[in-house]
């Protein structure tokens, strides 16, 4: 089913040098719209977003498009059937976006694409508008442009509308929709190469439970001279909670959190062993002056087959300017656990929920919200269909592309398992891009490579 080369496709060369500008002002029409998935305030806007994406499909020559409701966000759906004893790909993508703060470190506004040397910068222009539309521009070239009308393979096209809030209701969508889903490989368009001048393929992601803590000591915030020494703190109580989830190690202190990680093999090793890794650049690029993390892994390691835990908030009490005499009645955490294979989220979940009550004394009450579990995935290198896209990779960078996986989560396990499908990752992020950060931005030139790419098998 995946032997053979890739088929070529010289006329989306001539297409993407025809309708440069229009694949440009498509990608800023998209980027425009604030598709922000987690505040209520844009709710709206991301059901913009898919209406846009319905559009644009359509304008590309798919059929059978729809704006498919959940219980939360919309996701897109089109189609392309006529490839008669061709494979069928599913590409999967997301049109909803990252909050945007804090505002004042953007160096144009975030919903106003700007292009600066080369790049297109706006929020969602990376992640993940800009490579969902490397997908829908060649099938646009090869159906509705310059092309002969037909493609390689059959295609169909999901755009996710809830992927950047943990993607809740996905599974509850792919179960409904499994029929029109069925698919012989799934390629994901939500991911990154190593650099512009070195592809990758990602062949996994971590998965992802998350959590929001509250924890209460009082019915109020109470002056720090009329009680202080004699009640509890919150914000005492929420630190220690936080420190408490690593020891001097690195290692997460949750009993039982490694005990099902799938360890390395000597070709996981060995695929690792040849990424160009500059330690010092990689942490200059991360703005950071040291590293650190679980002891006895590599930093590769540590990224990618190394189960972690983060806070990613904390706040109690008084933050403004001087100072404001109280102790705080309550204070709040957001905690992250992102797990590998083959961690279960329910289990890691289960076990958070127990272990962290016990962590404060009677009389500090602790309320735990889980906001998100998503299974880790992973394909294998020898699969033919990562072979394939290999050899899409290589027409069109013109060298073989090494192996990677991402560290961050995405809902690509669900995706191979609900369609029983290998998931592939065409990918053309860059850690340049500044994904989730101020002044994202996407490569002009690796969205072009990624339309000459796609359907690859």
């Amino acid at each position: 089913m995946f032997s053979g080369d890739p088929p070529a496709t010289p006329l989306l060369g001539d297409f993407l040098a025809a309708e440069h500008g229009s694949v440009l002002d498509a990608m800023a029409d998209w980027v425009r719209i604030p598709s922000i998935g987690a505040q209520p305030v844009h709710h709206r806007d991301v059901a913009v977003s898919a209406e846009w994406c319905a559009e644009r499909m359509a304008a590309a020559g798919l059929e059978h498009v729809d704006v498919l409701s959940t219980r939360g966000h919309p996701a897109v759906y089109g189609d392309w059937l006529h490839a008669d004893g061709a494979l069928t790909a599913l590409v999967y993508g997301h049109h909803d976006v990252q909050p945007v703060d804090p505002v004042d470190e953007w160096h144009s506004p975030p919903f106003e694409p700007t292009v600066r040397s080369g790049r297109m910068f706006g929020r969602g222009a990376s992640d993940d508008k800009g490579q969902v539309l490397c997908h829908l521009e060649a099938i646009r070239g090869l159906l509705g442009g310059q092309g002969p009308g037909a493609l390689p393979v059959n295609v169909k096209v999901l755009v996710e509308g809830e992927e950047e809030t943990g993607s809740p209701h996905f599974e509850s969508l792919l179960d409904a929709e499994r029929e029109r889903l069925a698919c012989d490989v799934v390629v994901v368009s939500d991911s990154s190469m190593w650099a512009a001048d070195v592809p990758s393929i990602s062949t996994g992601m971590r998965g992802l439970v998350a959590f929001d803590i509250t924890l209460r000591t009082a019915g109020r915030d109470l002056h720090s001279g009329v009680f202080g020494g004699a009640v509890p703190n919150a914000a005492h109580w929420a630190a220690r909670l936080v420190a408490a989830l690593h020891d001097g190690a690195g290692r997460v202190t949750l009993p039982g959190f490694y005990d099902d990680v799938r360890p390395l093999t000597a070709a996981d090793r060995a695929d690792m062993a040849t990424l160009p890794l500059d330690e010092a650049a990689w942490a200059a690029a991360a703005s950071v002056t040291c590293l650190e993390g679980e002891a006895g892994h590599s930093l590769l390691e540590r990224l990618w087959a190394r189960p972690t835990c983060d806070v990613t908030g904390l706040h109690s009490g008084y933050g403004g300017a001087g100072f404001k005499t109280i102790i705080p009645g309550s204070a709040g955490a957001k905690v992250t656990f992102r797990l590998v294979p083959d961690q279960s989220p329910a289990a890691v979940a289960t076990a958070f929920e127990a272990w962290a009550p016990a962590q404060v004394p009677a009389g500090v009450h602790l309320e735990i919200h889980r906001e998100a579990a998503i299974g880790p995935a992973l394909t294998p290198t020898g699969h033919p269909a990562v072979a394939a896209l290999a050899r899409a990779i290589s027409r069109v960078w013109g060298r073989e592309p090494l192996f990677t996986r991402s560290g961050g989560s995405g809902p690509e396990e669900a995706l191979g398992r609900r369609l029983a499908a290998p998931v592939l990752h065409l990918g053309v992020g860059l850690n340049a891009d500044r994904i989730h950060a101020p002044d994202e931005g996407v490569d002009l030139d690796q969205v072009g490579r990624g339309v000459l790419a796609a359907l690859p098998c």
